[in-house]
């Protein structure tokens, strides 16, 4: 997809109006295709600002929702960050076009696979994947310098801040599921306590433990 076709200006105009000024942000959701992400069925609203439906009864995230989570994450171009719930892989592509390294977790084996087949075919190599719970994180991978968490936990779960380096932030959303939204936090590991935001009221699936049998 080409950065000119005139759903994708529209849609980065769109998130301008909204309030996302990194440039940097803008720029690697302008030049990931969101097309190869998204469901046959609902092709036409690939880039509209809207949560769309994928398998295993997980979506892929808001555009909007994709580029506050990236913005307020901080990412530079040398961080190392683990993401926990690839999906569709739509967030872990936007990342891997900011920092040096994404490490990525999914639960579900067919949605790890089909992630697995657009990072090839988009040549992201800069993005390891592992099926498996991502509750847990990726302890041997662990520091990270950021963590972002695409599905919502109850709190903000200590073996992951566990895995964060001092200084390090973790964007997450957090709250009872069934409510229907959760807060969107960015949490700053310092060196003896935690630096918590709110940035304002999101709706992700849960954050499950566990890995499914398939």
């Amino acid at each position: 997809m080409a950065a000119t076709d005139p759903r994708v200006a529209r849609l980065v105009m769109e998130l301008r109006r909204q309030g996302i000024s990194d440039g940097r942000v803008l720029g690697a959701i302008e030049k990931v295709p969101r097309q190869l992400f998204v469901a046959q069925p609902f092709l036409d609203q690939a880039y509209d600002n809207c949560a769309l439906p994928i398998a295993c009864g997980q979506t892929v995230s808001q555009p909007l929702v994709v580029a506050l989570m990236t913005e307020a994450l901080q990412v530079g171009e040398r961080a190392k960050v683990l993401e926990i719930g690839t999906g569709s892989g739509y967030q872990a592509a936007v990342l891997a076009r900011l920092c040096r390294r994404v490490y990525t977790v999914e639960r579900h084996k067919s949605l790890f696979e089909q992630a697995e087949r657009r990072f090839h075919a988009l040549r992201l190599h800069n993005i390891t994947t592992r099926l498996g719970d991502g509750t847990r994180g990726w302890p041997e991978q662990a520091p990270f310098e950021r963590i972002m968490v695409t599905a919502a936990a109850h709190d903000i779960p200590p073996l992951l801040v566990g895995q964060l380096q001092v200084g390090g932030i973790m964007v997450l959303p957090v709250g009872d599921v069934t409510a229907g939204s959760q807060d969107l936090l960015r949490v700053t590991r310092l060196e003896h306590r935690l630096d918590i935001q709110n940035l304002g009221p999101v709706r992700f699936v849960p954050l499950v433990a566990g890995v499914p049998v398939t």
